[in-house]
């Protein structure tokens, strides 16, 4: 646009020619004749606007500037642009300024548009109209948005001196760019007035018009006309019928009525961007009709009505006499949406927006398809309660926005800090400035979900804070799923009967709660013309957050913090019990602890969803998301595993789960004293996973997805290509009879194989039989099974599942009824013994197998339904299980036993273990094993007796679910026999697990069972644990002593006395024992207490209880033998030292000798195989007569607590059957 020298004459020739070209091509309709005047004309515009700037710098013509149409747009213009006629490179890099620091304003292009607006689309009918508008040439159309509209510029060629284009995103090919038109549009061809009418129009005012709709039969027949200042514009309503904005017409007071219009004439729908609030209107040939579901008559254009500018000298006001009969009073006005009876009750929780008009500019797009923005930097913009299609390819950074009648709503809550802009329909959004930044090209993903956001509003009737809060949780849901689970299409896709919406289907639970189905829809017509003001923006609830929807591996770092947070030695061992013992056994027992987290226990509540995945590499369940993977314990329902391989690649969502974290911890605390310091913490580790029931979660098939990856368009193992009418698959059933643990083994090297050792790989195997031969696909259905062999010969199999064949592990279980399906043409002998997937091994013939399958990584199973299969009489059945006789008894020869079991302990045993999940350095390291105490169930035994589990190497880790309070199915465990004569048993190879239930959300405390002491000696009926009340006949014994908290040995003066190596640690610790008869009038039992129990045996209170063991700080042991009368002391101290004297006087004391209630547990498990001893004869003196009589044995028990009697006279017998 500047040059050192005029231009030459032959350019503007040709720019003159161009000119002309591009109006016979662009403007004339085709097939007619150049038009040189429309030419001529067109030039003479151009020009007339290029010199009115006065900085041409002497260039008549903008010869740098070329003539584009709609379709060089649409077709060559693939970037952002804008075009300012007559500007200067000054002009232009002032203006590109206002795009501020973070914004990249619009590059320039010198390019001249011209065409027609028109607010008809390309071949649309008179009633398509919408209110939008267009620009439009013979090659083609394009939408526009223009700030100030004057309708005379309607259907007229014009050129657009200043504009913006904003092509779609290139991802979207079949989407329109649209165009900014920055100035008035300069008419090309010259105005024609047309003459007005002499006489001056008659009006009526909106005091008048109000007043007229009440009087029955003034207007009928008659058309008036309406002249006033136009108050407000409501937001324009689009519906499938009839599309409908509403003005408001007021007087000159601001106190005056104010009269309601409704324009729905599709010809008429684009005055509402040339009407501005605040200016003086005449609207003609108006009628009264009553809209459906509204209350009374409103006015209404029609066809023939037009809007006219106010000139107080053209108009004079129509005189009518208003003394007929008047119609109905208004009615009262409805309450508003949510309103109850209870509405009292509810008024000091609800809360009343503000109604309120703001000017603005818009600073961030906060999500498009939902309609959220920032404004000013401080407020959200929520548009959703409008139907703002066309503001949403304008709106952007940079943007000034008039709101009119906004409500403004402060505190909604749902996770929104910041005060919230909402426009209802009542209200106007008024564009009153463009944006000089070049907008961010949107990705795929972040122009998905509007269709679904609109039926958020539009049909579940979300109130805003609710809609805010679903808005964060669907950004959530994609975030986790999207792109790796379900394509961001795919998950906010708008919700339909047949094809229903995964991100609706994800929410719907919590909406319908909070939300639920069957409220009133919005109406238009009442929401805009009813007063007072009714809309879903009025009244708000500040909402509490209802649940959030975490990343796995959020949920995973949030379970293991919080887990290390609660982690407190003093909580799991408190006092006094942990100031008695050593530092190993103080060590061991902090050395595993588990902690479970309900979504409760989060703030908010959080909801679990994943994809369920099978894991190839540990053979066990999986959610998995965009963030990773968590391993998860599946129950279909209670003690029902899950079975059904369909599920794998399923979308899981549940709402009641539990987060469990097992802690490893290696410590070196010296004593008690040292608990709370965390310097002795050397390693800890934990391992998460979930426990859920299947039936308390909703599972979403995830459809496949319609975006292939380059790697995914080569044909899958699983699904093979082949040509038409070729079976591509081949399958047959087995009946699943035993399933292995998963463990590493050794295989054997087949010939020919690598001579390196192997080593030993995850796998598991199954045993079963076949049923019936090989099947081929045909069609969508199986085949008949082929002939194989003798059928009548039971067909016995082994199936070995490893390397990615793993993954089955969780999904095959004894007792089903599985199909083998190989993928690939046909093979003969593909189950058969000999066949290219059968291993001979010698172990076959022992196990009575015909033949061995290891079965590939591509190979899938299937559960078979019960119903499409014929009677199998092994389906189906309960699992396997030992009675007590078998499992107590003394038979050496049956050591494979299999029970269902509650586990009531788990410890870790000596040697002090490295933490499983890391492989130890050395192979001499031992890994110590797992001791896992539990109570047998049996449905004769109402006591069930106790037993100890070991899991050892190669079965560490244990398998997930071993937790406190979980019931857990053991299938063929080794039963041995100590040298105690206790049973216990351990895992083995063969061994098979099922978790039956998961440990209850609540401890639950069970009292211990009260009972006579004679009810023990009925042997394993006998509860292990209970509760009695008896007398204190007798002390057996007594022994104090502190010992070294490292070696165990004796601490005379606080000194350990270990020979040869010193201790690391000079620490000890008080240990004490007291032996007890006791009897309750049935039976006697001899009772030991340790440790704390002893302080309250002897009923020494705190203070005491630490005083006397000061005292034999000193001497570091004083042990008492009662054997008759006096005592046989055993101590460092002499007999008649106070200390000893006053232990003797205490234990014969009536302070010990007392009737206590007194809980316990049998020394001995009630597994240990005892012969019972036979009732000995004891001799009594009564007086002169001497009695001999049988006595039971004495019970050996050992204290769990001591306490005193409610009623201290009441003694054993006697106070259990008050």
């Amino acid at each position: 646009m500047e040059a050192d020298s005029p231009p030459a004459a032959d350019s503007e020739q040709a720019w003159l020619e161009a000119a002309r070209t591009f109006v016979e091509e662009t403007l004339c309709p085709a097939g007619a004749e150049p038009n040189a005047q429309l030419s001529q004309l067109v030039v003479d515009c151009v020009k007339s606007q290029w010199l009115s700037q006065g900085k041409n710098q002497g260039f008549p013509l903008p010869l740098s500037y070329s003539f584009v149409s709609v379709q060089d747009l649409k077709t060559h213009q693939n970037l952002p642009c804008c075009s300012h006629l007559s500007w200067s490179s000054s002009t232009y890099q002032a203006w590109a300024q206002e795009a501020g620091p973070r914004g990249t304003p619009l590059p320039r292009e010198r390019l001249l548009l011209l065409g027609t607006l028109t607010d008809l689309s390309e071949d649309s009918e008179q009633e398509c109209r919408k209110g939008d508008l267009y620009v439009k040439d013979h090659t083609g159309v394009l939408g526009c948005e223009l700030i100030d509209l004057d309708l005379s510029w309607l259907g007229r060629l014009c050129l657009f001196p200043s504009w913006s284009y904003l092509p779609p995103p290139r991802w979207n090919s079949s989407g329109e760019g649209h165009l900014e038109l920055w100035s008035a549009p300069v008419p090309v061809l010259p105005v024609t007035s047309s003459p007005g009418s002499l006489s001056p129009l008659s009006v009526l005012y909106p005091e008048t018009a109000s007043r007229l709709l009440r009087h029955r039969g003034k207007l009928r027949g008659v058309q008036p006309n309406l002249a006033g200042k136009l108050v407000r514009v409501s937001a324009l309503v689009r519906s499938q019928k009839k599309s409908h904005f509403v003005l408001s017409l007021g007087g000159s007071s601001p106190a005056g009525s104010l009269v309601s219009v409704v324009v729905q004439t599709p010809a008429q729908l684009v005055w509402r961007r040339a009407l501005r609030p605040g200016g003086s209107y005449v609207l003609t040939a108006l009628r009264v009709v009553r809209i459906r579901g509204h209350c009374y008559r409103v006015w209404t254009t029609s066809p023939s009505s037009c809007l006219l500018p106010l000139r107080p000298e053209c108009v004079r006001e129509l005189e009518l006499e208003l003394d007929g009969p008047l119609l109905e009073a208004d009615p009262p006005p409805l309450p508003a949406p949510g309103s109850s009876r209870d509405g009292d009750r509810e008024a000091p929780l609800s809360r009343t927006s503000t109604l309120l008009s703001y000017r603005g500019k818009v600073t961030d797009v906060l999500s498009q398809p939902a309609g959220l923005y920032e404004v000013d930097g401080q407020l959200v913009l929520c548009l959703a309660y409008q139907q703002f299609h066309s503001l949403r390819k304008v709106v952007r950074p940079g943007v000034s926005l008039e709101l009119q009648d906004v409500h403004l709503l402060q505190s909604v809550g749902g996770g929104m800090t910041r005060p919230v802009l909402a426009p209802c329909l009542h209200g106007a959004v008024l564009l009153r400035g463009f944006s000089c930044q070049k907008p961010e090209t949107p990705l795929f993903h972040q122009a998905q979900g509007a269709s679904l956001y609109e039926q958020l509003v539009w049909e579940r009737q979300l109130g805003l804070p609710l809609y805010l809060w679903a808005t964060k949780a669907l950004e959530e849901l994609a975030c986790k799923l999207c792109p790796h689970v379900l394509r961001h299409h795919q998950l906010l896709q708008h919700s339909c009967p047949g094809n229903p919406s995964p991100g609706l289907q994800l929410l719907a639970p919590v909406l319908d709660v909070l939300a639920p189905l069957g409220s009133s829809r919005r109406n238009a017509h009442k929401e805009i013309l009813e007063d007072p003001h009714h809309c879903p923006l009025q009244k708000y609830v500040r909402l509490q957050t209802p649940c959030s929807f975490p990343t796995l591996a959020t949920l995973k770092d949030q379970g293991r913090c919080r887990a290390w947070a609660s982690f407190d030695a003093k909580t799991l061992l408190p006092l006094p019990e942990a100031s008695h013992l050593t530092s190993g056994e103080l060590n061991q027992r902090l050395s595993w602890s588990w902690l479970s987290l309900l979504p409760s226990t989060f703030h908010p509540p959080q909801i679990l969803t994943g994809l369920l995945a099978a894991s190839s590499h540990k053979g066990c369940l999986q959610l998995r998301d965009r963030s990773g993977s968590l391993p998860c314990l599946i129950l279909a329902t209670h003690s029902q595993p899950i079975r059904d391989t369909r599920l794998i690649g399923c979308l899981v969502r549940t709402e009641k789960f539990q987060v469990i974290i097992e802690r490893n911890i290696r410590t070196t605390f010296p004593s008690y004293k040292e608990l709370g310091m965390t310097g002795f913490v050397q390693k800890q580790q934990a391992r998460v996973y979930i426990q859920f029931f299947l039936a308390d979660a909703l599972i979403l098939p995830v459809p496949r997805p319609l975006l292939l990856s380059a790697a995914s368009l080569v044909p899958s193992q699983t699904e093979p290509a082949a040509p038409d009418g070729v079976p591509t698959e081949q399958s047959r059933l087995f009946l699943l009879s035993h399933k292995e643990a998963l463990m590493k083994r050794n295989f054997c090297i087949p010939p020919g194989a690598s001579p390196e050792v192997p080593k030993p790989v995850l796998s598991f195997c199954v045993s079963g039989r076949w049923l019936g031969g090989t099947q081929r696909k045909e069609g969508t259905a199986w085949g008949p099974p082929e002939p194989s062999g003798d059928e009548s010969k039971d067909q016995k199999v082994l199936l070995l599942f490893r390397g990615s064949s793993i993954r089955w592990f969780e999904f095959v279980h004894p007792g089903q009824v599985y199909r083998l399906v190989a993928p690939g043409p046909p093979t003969p002998l593909l189950f058969e013994e000999g066949g290219p997937s059968c291993v001979a091994q010698r172990p076959l013939e022992l196990a009575g197998c015909a033949s061995c399958l290891t079965v590939p990584d591509e190979w899938t199973l299937e559960l078979e339904s019960s119903r499409d299969l014929p009677a199998v009489p092994d389906a189906s059945q309960a699992l396997p299980e030992s009675s007590l006789a078998e499992l107590l008894s003394g038979d050496h020869t049956n050591s494979l036993v299999s029970f269902s079991a509650e586990v009531l302990s788990r410890t870790l045993c000596e040697p002090f273990p490295a933490p499983f999940w890391t492989r130890p350095a050395s192979a001499r390291t031992s890994r110590g094993c797992v001791r896992l105490t539990v109570a047998v169930r049996a449905a004769d035994c109402p006591f069930p007796p106790h037993l100890d589990v070991y899991i050892k190497d190669p079965h560490l880790p244990p398998p997930l679910g071993l937790l406190p309070g979980a019931r857990v199915y053991f299938g063929q465990l080794e039963r041995k026999i100590a040298r105690s004569h206790n049973v216990y048993c351990c895992f083995r190879p063969s061994t098979y697990l099922q978790v039956l239930s998961f440990p209850p959300e609540s401890a639950i405390s069970v009292p211990l069972p009260r009972i006579f002491l004679a009810e023990l000696l009925q042997g394993r009926r006998a509860p292990f644990q209970a509760t009695a009340s008896c007398h204190i006949v007798s002390v057996f014994s007594l022994q104090l002593l502190w010992v070294c908290a490292h070696c165990t040995s004796l601490c005379p003066q606080g000194k350990c006395t270990r020979q040869g190596a010193t201790c690391p640690t000079q620490t000890c610790v008080s240990q004490a024992s007291i032996r007890l008869l006791v009897e309750d009038g049935t039976a006697e039992a001899l009772v030991t207490c340790r440790n704390h129990h002893v302080a309250t045996a002897l009923g020494l209170c705190p203070s005491e209880w630490t005083s006397l063991l000061e005292c034999v700080r000193g001497p570091g042991k004083v042990a008492l033998q009662f054997t008759g009368p006096g005592a046989q002391v055993e101590s460092s101290a002499k007999i008649d030292e106070p200390l000893v004297l006053f232990l003797r006087t205490l234990c014969t004391s009536f302070s010990v000798l007392r009737p206590v209630v007194l809980s316990f547990e049998l020394e001995r498990k009630s597994s240990v195989l005892t012969v019972p001893e036979p009732p000995r004869l004891q001799r009594f003196q009564c007086g002169e007569l001497t009695l001999l009589t049988r006595v039971n044995p004495r019970i050996r028990l050992s204290c769990l607590s001591i306490q005193e009697p409610k009623h201290p006279s009441s003694l054993g017998a006697f106070s259990l059957s008050c």
